[in-house]
């Protein structure tokens, strides 16, 4: 008999995680974003992951079987980076993400994607994020069009009894 899969964990990122999340990035970002100019080294990416998204931000994990599988950052309100290894998308674990962002920033949170990424923007779209900007990309590295999404939490408004 087959042993099942645990569930997927939610945790905290810690520096011994970097280079399983350096991983996942650079698979990721080269699987849904072909056409997008790559700007930065491996070399360069594994120092900022270590040096800046690990120590500075917000940082998130999803494990499946303790193997990293997903990262996410979170800056201020904003989802910074939201990268799932591309041999588990379809599983849920992008869902589990921005369930997990919802809840650690309840008042609502924005992010930048690029337009290029339809798949990320159909996704974001049915997580409730609306586009609320469009860019030509000029304020980014890369020189590719991106879109803001956002993020509000339905207000709920008590009904008076008549």
């Amino acid at each position: 008999m087959g042993r099942s899969a645990a569930p997927p964990n939610v945790r905290r990122a810690r520096l011994r995680d970097a280079d399983a999340i350096s991983d996942v990035w650079l698979r990721s970002f080269a699987a849904a974003l072909p056409t997008v100019r790559v700007t930065h080294s491996d070399a360069e990416v594994r120092r900022w992951i270590r040096e800046v998204v690990i120590a500075q931000q917000e940082t998130w994990i999803i494990t499946v079987d303790e193997e990293v599988a997903g990262m996410m950052s979170i800056v201020d309100s904003d989802i910074d980076q939201l990268y799932l290894d591309p041999d588990r998308r379809g599983q849920g674990l992008g869902g589990l993400c921005i369930t997990h962002a919802k809840s650690r920033r309840p008042g609502g949170l924005g992010l930048w994607t690029f337009q290029v990424n339809a798949t990320a923007i159909q996704f974001y779209r049915r997580h409730g994020f609306q586009e609320t900007q469009r860019t030509d990309g000029s304020r980014n590295e890369e020189d590719e069009p991106d879109v803001r999404m956002e993020w509000h939490p339905a207000r709920t408004t008590r009904s008076a009894k008549t």
